[in-house]
This record gives C-alpha cells, sequence and structure tokens, in this order.
C-alpha cells in the first residue's frame, strides 16, 4: 500500500496510532479537507474459499473484505490525482485494527485530526447480499454499538463421581447461558433492537472431573445508549443470581466500543449524491445492521457518512466473517470512483 502511493507520489505518513498510515493530496487553493477511510485488517478464521489467491497463511484470512476497501481507496487516490477538476485537500486514511474496535480509537488518540484537520470523513463497507455496486445510503443510525462480554464462572472441582463435593461451574454456565437469553426477550422494548449472543465456552480438561473453571465470551450490540443500560444492569444482576444460587462466583467484564455509527444529514446528503454520481443503484430503505464498525468513533470527532456497497449475492458461508468470504473484485470500480467522488462533491460543498 505505502509503495503504491509513493508510485503515484502521493506523500503519507505512517505510524500513526501504532500501524495506521495517512495519505495526503492537496490541489488548488480551496481550504476545504476531506477524510476517506479505508480499515486493512484481517480475521483470525481459517480460509475454505479454494480460490488460487486465498490466504496462505492458516488461521488468517480477510473475511470481511477490508483488503478490497483498501485497494478502493487506492483506487480513490490514483483516480483524484489525475483529475484537476477539484481544490481542496483530501486525506487518505489506512486504518488497522478495525476489528479489535481500537484502530480508530488510537489513530484519533495519536493527534489524527489535529496533524490532518479534515472537516468531513467518509467510509464505506462492501455488504454480500445487496446487489453488486449498488450504495445504501442510511439517513441516521448505520451500525451498531456494541462491546465484549466475558464472563467468568469459578467454582471447586473435584471427582465427576462425587459431584456433592464439588461447585459445579458447567452447570452453572448451562443455566447462566440460558438465563441471559432472557434479557432481550423479556427486559428491552420490544420496539428497540439488541442482540446478546454468547459464542465460546471454555473449561474443563478431563471427563471424570468436574471442573474448577468455566469462561463464557460474547458479543452485545444495540443502538440506543439507553438500551445499553438494559442489558448491562440485566447481566450483572443474573449473574449475581446464578453465582448465589449455585455456589460460585461468577464474574462479568464488559469492554464496550466506540458507539453507534450514525450518519450526519448534510453529509448522507453528500453520499447520495456522489452515488448518482457515478451512476450507482442507490438505495435508502435497509435497515441499520446489528454488526458495528469503529468509523463510530471518526463520527463523535467530525460528521460524515458510512455507506454499504453491495458486494453481491449472498452465498452460504460466504457473509462477513464466513470461512467462504470473497471481496467481489467486480465493484472496485463503483467502490474508488464513490469515494472519489464524494471526496470533490463534499469539498465543492464548501
Amino acid at each position: 500500500m505505502q509503495d503504491r502511493l509513493a508510485e503515484l507520489g502521493i506523500p503519507f505518513e505512517a505510524g500513526i496510532g501504532g500501524h495506521g498510515v495517512v495519505a495526503t493530496l492537496t490541489r488548488g487553493h480551496a481550504q476545504g479537507r476531506v477524510g476517506l477511510r479505508a480499515d486493512m485488517d484481517a480475521l483470525p478464521i481459517t480460509e475454505d474459499t479454494g480460490l488460487p489467491y486465498a490466504s496462505t497463511t492458516s488461521g488468517v484470512m480477510h473475511a470481511c473484505g477490508h483488503d478490497g476497501h483498501t485497494a478502493s481507496l487506492l483506487g480513490a487516490a490514483a483516480l483524484l490525482a489525475a483529475d484537476t477538476s477539484w481544490s481542496g485537500t483530501v486525506d487518505f486514511i489506512f486504518q488497522p485494527a478495525e476489528e479489535g474496535y481500537g484502530g480508530s480509537r488510537a489513530m484519533v488518540g495519536a493527534g489524527l485530526f489535529e496533524r490532518f484537520p479534515m472537516d468531513r470523513v467518509f467510509g464505506f463497507h462492501n455488504w454480500p447480499g445487496l446487489a453488486a455496486g449498488t450504495i445504501a445510503v442510511h439517513d441516521g443510525v448505520v451500525m451498531a454499538s456494541g462491546g465484549r462480554v466475558t464472563i467468568t464462572i469459578e467454582g471447586h472441582a473435584g471427582h465427576a463421581g462425587m459431584p456433592h463435593l464439588t461447585r459445579d461451574p458447567v452447570m452453572a454456565a448451562g443455566h447462566l447461558i440460558v438465563a441471559l437469553q432472557s434479557i432481550v426477550a423479556r427486559s428491552v422494548d420490544p420496539l428497540d433492537t439488541a442482540v446478546l449472543s454468547l459464542c465460546t465456552i471454555e473449561g474443563g480438561t478431563a471427563p471424570n472431573q468436574i471442573a474448577g473453571k468455566v469462561a463464557i465470551r460474547g458479543t452485545l450490540r444495540f443502538h440506543r445508549e439507553a438500551v445499553k443500560d438494559v442489558l448491562l444492569a440485566r447481566i450483572g444482576e443474573i449473574c449475581a443470581g446464578v453465582a448465589t444460587s449455585f455456589g460460585v462466583k461468577v464474574t462479568p467484564e464488559i469492554v464496550m466500543g466506540v458507539g453507534v455509527v450514525v450518519n450526519t444529514p448534510d453529509e448522507a446528503g453528500l453520499a447520495r449524491l456522489a452515488a448518482e454520481k457515478v451512476r450507482a443503484e442507490v438505495r435508502r430503505d435497509l435497515a441499520p445492521s446489528m454488526a458495528g464498525e469503529d468509523f463510530a468513533f471518526y463520527l463523535k470527532q467530525r460528521p460524515g457518512a458510512f455507506v454499504w456497497i453491495g458486494n453481491g449475492d449472498l452465498r452460504d458461508g460466504a457473509e462477513l466473517h464466513g470461512p467462504r468470504y470473497d471481496f467481489n473484485d467486480a465493484i472496485l470500480p463503483v467502490a474508488s470512483g464513490w469515494m472519489a467522488e464524494v471526496a470533490k462533491t463534499a469539498l465543492a460543498s464548501n
């Protein structure tokens, strides 16, 4: 990526917030400044596409298309570098660590907006299941806020044939999982949106020993802060109740993400206008997703918009974070074109 920027003659700074890179292109005398962002990290998933360009590293693949996002932003940089019709400054933000909620926060913490004082910021995510090249622009909420949940249950290990001498964390975990699923069903207003998914459970080493400790990990998602308060309160109450019921110690730890992705009205309008300029089909009727995106942290600092660009038909196992996911290279012209056009449109609006 840095080699390609150098080939294009676009100056850049590396090492921002860890591994972040920001390239800057200025043309003319206009004072407006716009940021375009792409994430570039992979996921700890083993690829199962069978494609000739599949990941050669076991347990690591681009299962969310961030490599395609990076290629799209490089394409936008090439388009803008060759285009003499615009005036102003564009910052190309290549961000690491989106999947861990930390990349945007680290770059902002390293002075991103002080060192590159952009007025607005735009980004996109490819979207399997949406027609290839279609651009979805939301008015308001786009994607959810979330948190990582870890619940540790500590009991008293012992012989499986003498369970009365133990305090079984596995049994407690079973009851806890069932009880926690009641939160969304019975504690959250049905007109609100929330998800609590418990995705891993670890405990025990032998089939004839009752374990001493179990760890449950998962995620929670929501679109409104008031819902977060309900989720956190009920998780704490249920964990305390299970601890009392089974004589174990239950410790919930929740690390929150960076917030809800919410498009600002003017920038959503610019995103739609740019989509029309690249002759993409525009959708405004899609519901927000419960997936999370740390682009939200940029939107806490600056107005902006985050859109979805259709990746094409959804196939089993080829959804985002699936082992057979494949970024559709055919959407690169639309993605690069939209990013370049939204930058020009935003600068012209200044």
